[in-house]
C-alpha cells in the first residue's frame, strides 16, 4: 500500500509536469517511475492477499522496511531523468525527503541551480516531504483496516516521541484526525504564501509541503532567502513553529480548547527555549554581522525556529556568524521538535525530562533520604519511561560519535564531519562549513552518503525501530 501511494503520487507529478510544459524527458521519467512502482505494488498486493494480523514485531519491520522501499522507489524519477544519475545519491535525496531531513545533493552536475531543474521533478521532491511529515505509514493506517489489517502496531512504531497521545480509542480515527489537522494547516499556509506573500502557486505548494513536514527542501538555490521578503519569512516562521508542536494540541485548539497549549509543559519549555535562543542569536549577530536590528531579529528567530524544529530553511548564511552563535545552532540541532510533531531530533519532552532528572539527582545528592519524583504536568513520570529516555540519550550520543568518526574519512574537517552527522541524525538538513547554509552534500563521497542516509533513517524512526531489526532474537519465531 505504501509503494502504491508513492506510485500514484508519481503519476500525479507526471501530469503536473505535462501541464507545466516541462521537457519531455522529465514527464516520461515521472510516468515511467509511476508505472514501475505501481506495477510492483500491485504485484505485492496480489501475492499477499488475505486477512493479516500484525504483531508488534511485524509493525517494527513494516515501518523500517516500508521507509527503505519508499526511498528506493522514490529515487526512480531522479535516476531515470538523469537529474541525479548515481543511485546512492538519488536514494540519499529521497530518504532525505521522506524522513523530512532536507539534506540535499542538488543542485549538482549539469543542473547548477535548482531553478534549472524541471518543475515536475521539484514538485515530486517537495511531495516526498509532505508524505513523510506525518508518515506515509500513518496515512496507510487509515486505509489498512479496509484490507483486514490492524494498524495499532504501525502507529506505535511510527509516531515520534516517548509517549503516544491517542485522541480516540480507535487508532484509525486518530490517524485521520491527525492527517486532517495536517491537511488544514497545509491549506492555510498555501493560501497565505500565495495571497499574502505573493508567491506563485508552485512555490507556495512546495514551500508549504517542506514547512509542515519540517523538511526544508526549497525550489530556489538560495532557499527562502531568495525571496527577500519579510512577509514570507514571518509566514513560514509561524508554520515552522506550529509544525514543531504536538499535533494533538492543534486538534484540541481546533475543537475549542486552546488553553491546552499553555497547560502543556512541553509546549511551554519549547516556546521558552526558542525565545531564549532567538534573543541570544539576535544580540550576537546585531552589530557584528548585520547593522540593522530588525533584520538581525528576523534572521535570528527564523534560524532558531528552523533549526529547533529541524526544518532547515535558510534566510541567512550562518557560516559567517560568530563562533558562539554557530555553537549554539549546533547544540540546538540535538533538541528537535515536540513529541507528536513532524519534527525530528531528540524531542523537547526528552530534553525537558532529562533536565528535571539532573536537578533531581543534584537535590538527591544533598538529601539522600528524601523521596523525590520527576513530574510532568503535575503527574509523576514512571521510572520505566525515565530509564527509556536515558537509554535513548546514550544510544543517540554513541551513534553520533561513531558516525562522526566514520565521516572524518570522507570530509575535509571535523566540523563538517560532526555537523553532517547531527544534521542528518537529527533530520535538520544543513550543517556547517562544507555542508553549511550555502552548500550541500554533493561533495560527500558515496560511502559517506550511505552513512548519512542510515543516520536519516535512524533519526526519523527514533533509533529503536531500526536497531531492533539487528537483534538475532527479533527474527526468532
Amino acid at each position: 500500500m505504501v509503494t502504491l501511494v508513492i506510485g500514484v503520487a508519481m503519476g500525479f507529478c507526471s501530469a503536473l509536469s505535462f501541464y507545466w510544459s516541462d521537457p519531455i524527458w522529465a514527464q516520461r521519467s515521472l510516468l515511467h517511475s509511476s508505472l514501475i512502482t505501481s506495477a510492483f505494488a500491485i504485484a505485492l498486493l496480489l501475492l499477499t492477499r488475505g486477512k493479516i494480523n500484525l504483531s508488534r514485531r511485524d509493525g517494527f519491520a513494516v515501518v523500517t522496511l516500508g521507509w527503505i522501499f519508499a526511498a528506493i522507489f522514490g529515487a526512480l524519477p531522479y535516476i531515470i531523468s538523469g537529474v541525479i544519475p548515481h543511485p546512492v545519491a538519488a536514494i540519499f535525496e529521497t530518504m532525505s525527503g521522506f524522513t523530512t531531513t532536507g539534506a540535499s545533493v542538488l543542485p549538482a552536475g549539469e543542473f547548477q541551480t535548482l531553478e534549472s531543474i524541471p518543475r515536475g521533478i521539484l514538485f515530486w521532491r517537495a511531495l516526498t516531504h509532505w508524505f513523510g511529515g506525518m508518515g506515509v505509514l500513518v496515512l496507510c493506517v487509515a486505509i489498512l483496516p479496509f484490507l483486514g489489517v490492524g494498524g495499532m502496531q504501525l502507529y506505535r512504531a511510527e509516531m515520534p516521541g516517548p509517549s503516544k497521545d491517542r485522541l480516540t480509542p480507535r487508532i484509525t480515527t486518530t490517524a485521520k484526525l491527525l492527517w486532517g489537522v495536517y491537511a488544514l494547516l497545509t491549506l492555510l499556509e498555501i493560501l497565505l504564501l500565495k495571497f499574502v506573500g505573493r508567491m506563485c502557486w508552485f512555490d507556495s505548494f512546495c514551500h508549504t509541503f517542506a514547512t509542515m513536514a519540517t523538511g526544508g527542501f526549497s525550489t530556489r538555490t538560495a532557499s527562502v532567502e531568495a525571496f527577500n521578503s519579510g512577509t514570507i519569512d514571518c509566514i513560514i516562521l509561524f508554520f515552522m513553529f506550529a509544525a514543531g508542536v504536538n499535533f494533538s494540541l492543534h486538534y484540541y485548539a481546533l475543537t475549542g480548547q486552546p488553553k491546552r497549549y499553555f497547560k502543556d509543559p512541553e509546549f511551554r519549555f519549547y516556546s521558552l527555549f526558542i525565545l531564549i535562543c532567538g534573543l541570544f542569536l539576535t544580540f550576537s549577530i546585531w552589530g557584528t554581522v548585520y547593522p540593522d536590528f530588525l533584520f538581525s531579529l528576523r534572521a535570528a528567530f527564523f534560524q532558531a525556529v528552523s533549526v529547533v524544529t529541524t526544518t532547515g530553511f535558510i534566510t541567512a548564511d550562518f557560516n559567517i556568524w560568530p563562533e558562539s552563535s554557530r555553537l549554539l545552532l549546533v547544540l540546538m540541532m540535538f533538541v528537535g521538535g515536540c513529541a507528536g510533531s513532524t519534527g525530528g531530533g531528540m524531542k523537547v519532552v526528552r530534553i525537558y525530562i532529562m533536565w528535571k532528572k539532573m536537578i533531581k539527582e543534584v537535590r538527591q545528592f544533598m538529601r539522600p533520604q528524601a523521596v523525590l519524583q520527576i513530574k510532568l504536568g503535575g503527574k509523576p513520570v514512571e521510572e520505566e519511561i525515565i530509564s527509556h529516555i536515558t537509554a535513548f540519550f546514550t544510544i543517540f550520543i554513541i551513534i553520533f560519535a561513531i558516525a562522526s568518526f566514520l565521516m572524518t574519512f570522507y570530509t575535509e574537517d571535523l566540523v563538517t564531519a560532526a555537523t553532517s552527522v547531527i544534521a542528518t541524525l537529527g533530520n535538520i538538513g544543513p550543517g556547517l562549513v562544507d555542508v553549511g547554509a550555502t552548500k550541500n552534500y554533493a561533495t560527500i563521497p558515496v560511502p559517506g552518503q550511505i552513512i548519512l542516509t542510515c543516520c536519516m533513517l535512524l533519526g526519523r524512526l527514533e533509533l529503536y525501530t531500526v536497531l531492533i531489526l539487528f537483534l538475532p532474537s527479533f527474527w526468532k519465531k
